[in-house]
Parts: C-alpha cells; sequence; structure tokens
C-alpha cells in the first residue's frame, strides 16, 4: 500500500509539472499565436473586401468615391473645423454599409518594412482600434488627392504587432493603402514625436497628398505622440 501510494504521488507530481510546463510554454508563445490568428483574420477580411471590388471603381463604389473626395474638399475649405474635439474622431462621419461594405472598413495598410499590413476602419474608438488601424475622423479619407492629409491611427500592440515598430520605419520607406477603388503608393517623408493635443500636427496641408501614420509613444505609454508622415509616390 505504501508503495502505491508513492507511485501515486510521484504520478500526481509528474503530471503537476507538465502542467506548469504547458502553461508556461503557453504563456511564453502566447504573443506569436495571437499573432498569427490574427493575420489570418486579416487575411480573410482583405480576401472578402476585394472580392467585388474592381480597380477603377463600379457602382456603388463610384458613387462613395465622389462623396468621399467632396467631403475631403470640404474639410480643407472648411480648415476641418472640429478637429480638436477629439470624441469626433470616435464617430464615423460616413456609413460605408449603405455602399455594402461591411464594418466601415475602408482600405488595408501595407508597411512592407516593419511587415504589417492591417484594415483601416474609421473612426478611432476602442472597437475599431482593438480590430486594427483607424481613420480619425476629421481628417482627409484615404482615397489620395491634392490637399489631403488622411491620419491613421493604431495601437503599439503588445499581443499583436499592429504599429508596435513604427519608429523603424524609415524616411523612403513605402507605404500602400488599399481602398476600394485602387491601390495609393506614399513614401516616408518626416518623423516627429508630438504632444497628444497638438492637433496643429496632423492637418491637410495645403498642396500635398499625404498620409500621416500616428500611434502612442513611448512604448506602451500614453504621454506623446509617435507620428510617421508619408507623401504620395
Amino acid at each position: 500500500m505504501g508503495r502505491n501510494r508513492k507511485t501515486r504521488k510521484r504520478k500526481g507530481l509528474k503530471t503537476a509539472a507538465i502542467l506548469l510546463l504547458l502553461v508556461g510554454l503557453g504563456v511564453l508563445f502566447y504573443p506569436q499565436i495571437h499573432e498569427l490568428f490574427y493575420q489570418h483574420e486579416v487575411a480573410a477580411i482583405k480576401k472578402e473586401f476585394l472580392r467585388d471590388k474592381k480597380p477603377g471603381g463600379d457602382s456603388p463604389y463610384d458613387a462613395l468615391y465622389e462623396l468621399l473626395k467632396a467631403e475631403n474638399e470640404r474639410l480643407f475649405a472648411t480648415g476641418q473645423s472640429g478637429l480638436t474635439d477629439a470624441f469626433s474622431y470616435e464617430q464615423p462621419a460616413v456609413d460605408l454599409s449603405e455602399y455594402g461594405i461591411k464594418d466601415n472598413c475602408i482600405g488595408f495598410i501595407s508597411i512592407s518594412s516593419i511587415k504589417v499590413e492591417l484594415p483601416i476602419y474609421l473612426g478611432a474608438n476602442t472597437e475599431n482600434m482593438l480590430k486594427g488601424a483607424v481613420h480619425l475622423t476629421q481628417t482627409s479619407y484615404p482615397i489620395g488627392g491634392q490637399n489631403t492629409n488622411s491620419v491613421i491611427a493604431a495601437h503599439r500592440g503588445i499581443t499583436v504587432t499592429m504599429f508596435r515598430n513604427i519608429q523603424k520605419i524609415q524616411i523612403g520607406d513605402e507605404i500602400a493603402i488599399r481602398n476600394f477603388r485602387e491601390t495609393l503608393t506614399y513614401r516616408a517623408a518626416k518623423i516627429k514625436i508630438i504632444s497628444p493635443l497638438d492637433s496643429n500636427e496632423i492637418i491637410i496641408q495645403p498642396g500635398r497628398d499625404l498620409v500621416t501614420l500616428i500611434t502612442c509613444h513611448p512604448y506602451r505609454v500614453n504621454t506623446q505622440r509617435y507620428v510617421v508622415y508619408c507623401e504620395r509616390v
């Protein structure tokens, strides 16, 4: 009986050790596993997004393009009034579902130098920022054009990368925006660290076609913003 008890105890300790090892490995590799699942999900979202989109724009996307183009012109003409209101970033001004686009996903951003591809959602609210990059309301929509500056934000993720390695982007690196109509190519032109309240740093610059990437800085802190200004090629 004593021997059986000792055998059971050894087996129990062995099982506990194996379980602790598995838990430890799970914690260690969780970010990598989470990232793999996230990238698989992004690929599926992009496949569905592109399925019915034709280069050059087919109805109803022509109508959507004209609407967003008019909105961009209005934003420039009015000086982006309301840009200082942080809450306005969270509320999308256009409902893409009226044009057959799900989840207000306006496109995808790809940055090859840091191996990142993210969906872009209209409205910088908490839910959207957990899913990918977001377009800040009261900034230009990412369809290109003179007198535009589309501001795209994302987290510096812990378990999912997103803009975590934004500081590795160098001047001249290419950034691609695939919207519902076409692919636009930009190059990083300037890098700057700004205050979260300094909205003048992300406004439209006359005569230029810009995409501005923005995220928290330093990493895992929220006291400043890391900004990469990208100009259309």
